[in-house]
């Protein structure tokens, strides 16, 4: 896929980025080095490997999946802008 001056005009505009009509060729070169860097990532074989999300091979703690009746409501909306009666109050947004 090769990427022309026109191709990062267009890119740049969606983006808003202010862009020198001298720098499209120099940034259309650049992006087709960017795009034969992944042509050659998708040559390796990857066949038998594992997606990785991390490099280290960690769990997540897990706690016990239990219902409770909230603990104490008025602690839970102490920290609420406002609230009446132990709920969070919430400016309209239907009208």
């Amino acid at each position: 896929m090769a990427i022309d001056a026109a191709t990062v005009r267009k890119v740049a505009r969606l983006a808003r980025i202010a862009t020198p009509e001298e720098r499209l060729e120099p940034l259309a070169q650049e992006l087709n080095g960017i795009m034969t860097w992944i042509e050659q990532l998708a040559e390796v074989d990857t066949d038998g490997c594992e997606p990785l999300t991390s490099v280290v091979a960690a769990g997540l703690p897990l706690r016990e999946d239990v219902v409770t009746m909230g603990g104490d409501p008025a602690r839970v909306t102490s920290n609420a802008p406002k609230s009446i009666n132990n709920f969070f109050v919430v400016p309209k947004v239907v009208e």
